[in-house]
């Protein structure tokens, strides 16, 4: 398998050189299973994340592609992180250079519409959970290859020395949290009971852009304030939520710099007890199996954005790393012969049950690992929000008004930050940009 492993400096001179496409093939079906197939030449694949790379080198992705199609390469180029990644394919979109297949995420679907094939006729649609709710003007752009739902990871014996239980509600979250910040905090300056490194600014997504859906149950909310004028008045979802995540980003509880830490650095600190909870997605587990010198005190809880316990427990899970093939692909049959594949039984089964992440297969399922699965035994029956990132209306939006709700998460961490200010300002920023964009 080749791998291009490509630094930020790159990414100008990527959209200044051509890149090869499917090349040598000639362009027929997909052969037989056996080997046989006639289909031929290079397949470029672009991706940003560093544990998928890794595992698709360790199960040997390449060399199993290639036991049904011998004469096929594979050559895949990692960027160093998802900004760098958006970054380069949107310039490479424009110069015509995208890679033959790219990893999409919700969010980005309606983004590079134009420039992604319609696969709605692949097997793997068919037996995908979600992929027919991720339709962008009724076609198929990507398929999912995992889903992935949040969690919250804690220390049950920091908990429980400290004296506090898992949290059922915001305020119990704000409760413990402060009172873990008090018992572990006195005689350790650089702990932090709950853990996040906000100089990665993406690291607020857990609450920047998952609560606002949570508070109100609806996965398309991005959608929903897309037609409204002034989506962040008080009162209204998105309002509350911020509100909320405000209140507790500015409680202490986030030790004395977390906008000096990087995501690694905050990962590294409850891994090695330096912090009692963080809130990620199911993938950071095996970052914390790899760092922590054990995880027999590790459990896991959702995130508990309700009131009061009579409100309904919500949780979020969503489609991710959606494979799509690139109308810049020069033979789309192989492009779609390599996404087959992914979903088929020579490959899909090892590869889902190697990750934390769930099956987005109807025919290959897994159990959750042990420590995930604690979760849902606390929450059995939480109300499941499926997530949609945004469509072309919102993206319009968001271009317009330059409203990024990890940033704007981030922003709440910097002490004395005015966020009504900040609110009201959107409103009038997003009222104007629906008039000018004539979106009703």
């Amino acid at each position: 398998m080749k791998k291009k492993v490509l630094a930020a400096l790159l990414c100008a001179a990527m959209v200044a050189t051509s890149l090869v496409g499917c090349g040598g093939s000639d362009g027929k079906e997909s052969g037989k299973k056996d080997g046989e197939s006639e289909l031929s030449g290079e397949l470029v694949i672009a991706l940003w994340d560093n544990r998928t790379m890794e595992l698709f080198e360790s199960l040997d992705l390449e060399g199993r592609f290639q036991e049904l199609y011998p004469d096929v390469t594979l050559e895949f180029e990692k960027l160093k992180d998802d900004t760098e990644y958006w970054n380069a394919m949107k310039m490479r979109a424009a110069a015509n250079q995208l890679p033959d297949v790219m990893f999409n995420k919700t969010f980005t679907l309606s983004r590079f519409k134009e420039y992604l094939v319609d696969i709605s006729d692949l097997k793997a649609v068919e037996d995908n959970k979600v992929a027919s709710g991720y339709a962008v003007d009724d076609k198929i752009l990507g398929i999912p290859l995992t889903m992935s739902s949040e969690y919250v990871y804690y220390w049950k014996d920091m908990f429980k020395e400290a004296g506090v239980e898992v949290p059922d509600t915001w305020a119990e979250l704000e409760e413990v949290s402060k009172k873990l910040q008090d018992y572990y905090g006195k005689d350790n300056g650089d702990y932090m009971a709950f853990a996040i490194g906000g100089k990665d600014e993406w690291t607020t997504y857990p609450f920047a852009e998952f609560m606002p859906s949570l508070i109100s149950g609806n996965g398309q909310n991005w959608n929903t304030m897309a037609g409204q004028d002034e989506p962040f008045a008080e009162g209204t979802d998105v309002n509350t939520a911020f509100k909320k995540i405000d209140s507790l980003f500015s409680s202490g509880v986030f030790g004395k710099d977390p906008l000096g830490l990087s995501n690694d650095q905050a990962y590294n600190l409850f891994a090695t007890k330096q912090s009692s909870i963080i809130a990620a997605g199911a993938r950071a587990l095996k970052s914390f199996k790899d760092t922590a010198e054990s995880t027999d005190e590790l459990g896991t809880f959702y995130l508990p954005v309700r009131d009061d316990e009579s409100e309904p427990f919500r949780t979020v899970t969503q489609g991710d790393l959606f494979l799509s093939v690139t109308s810049h692909c020069e033979n789309p049959e192989l492009a779609k012969a390599f996404v087959e594949f992914c979903f088929s039984e020579d490959w899909y089964p090892d590869h889902i049950k190697s990750i934390p992440d769930d099956s987005a297969s109807k025919t290959f399922t897994k159990e959750k690992d042990p420590i995930l699965a604690q979760a849902d035994e606390l929450q059995p029956e939480a109300e499941i929000v499926m997530y949609d990132g945004g469509g072309d209306d919102f993206q319009a939006l968001v271009a317009e008004t330059t409203f990024d709700y990890k940033k704007l998460g981030a922003q709440m961490l910097i002490p004395d930050f005015d966020l009504d200010e900040a609110l009201n300002e959107l409103n009038t920023k997003w009222k104007a940009a629906r008039e000018k964009l004539e979106i009703k």
